[in-house]
């Protein structure tokens, strides 16, 4: 077992993996508050959120000796692993995450209506993926982990080494042309209902 404080973000699941305790110290440090942001999103309460959040950090240590630097980055590795592991909590409780509070005393959204959306909303979800499409590279992944992972600018910019003004910048310009696109879309099909 190693005892070296891990110095660099893409030495940390490295040292976590071979059971570096200081590493394991440091992974909680840093990505505590981005799974637990995750887990707040999808649980119906705190304490499910407490439970997936220990979940979530225990299938980190034993997957760490999977995390590859040139598939990706730490930040969007556990992203990932958090990710699933709420997916596979919300099939394996048989329920969907409904409107509740969670300390912060703001609505949750309910995804089960999602999957239960209009046509309206399908369609918009359709024109907010090519608009999606529509973008550059750049500016799609960073709006993609944006909203997808839910991370913060900070992490985003970490993770991929964009400057945090660009980060902003194209999550801003992503999110106005998508917007744009949406409302093209329902203009549209106004006018079609008047016609």
């Amino acid at each position: 077992m190693t005892t070296r404080q891990p110095n660099a973000e893409t030495d940390l699941l490295p040292l976590v993996a071979q059971g570096d305790q200081h590493a394991v110290k440091a992974c909680l440090d840093r990505y505590g508050s981005l799974v637990w942001s995750l887990a707040r999103r999808m649980c119906r309460n705190t304490v499910d959120a407490e439970d997936a959040v220990q979940e979530i950090f225990v299938s980190i240590w034993k997957n760490a000796d999977r995390f590859d630097p040139e598939r990706g980055s730490e930040v969007t590795f556990v992203a990932t692993i958090a990710r699933r592991r709420l997916i596979d909590r919300v099939r394996r409780i048989g329920r969907r995450p409904a409107e509740s509070t969670i300390d912060t005393g703001m609505p949750m959204v309910d995804t089960a209506e999602q999957a239960e959306a209009p046509a309206l909303l399908r369609d918009e979800v359709a024109v907010a993926r090519a608009a999606l499409a529509e973008l550059n590279d750049e500016q799609r992944r960073v709006l993609q982990m944006s909203i997808g992972l839910g991370l913060s600018h900070e992490k985003i910019a970490e993770a991929t080494g964009i400057p945090l003004g660009t980060v902003k910048t194209h999550i801003r310009r992503g999110l106005i042309r998508v917007r744009g696109m949406i409302e093209d879309q329902r203009a549209q099909r106004a006018r079609g209902a008047e016609a």
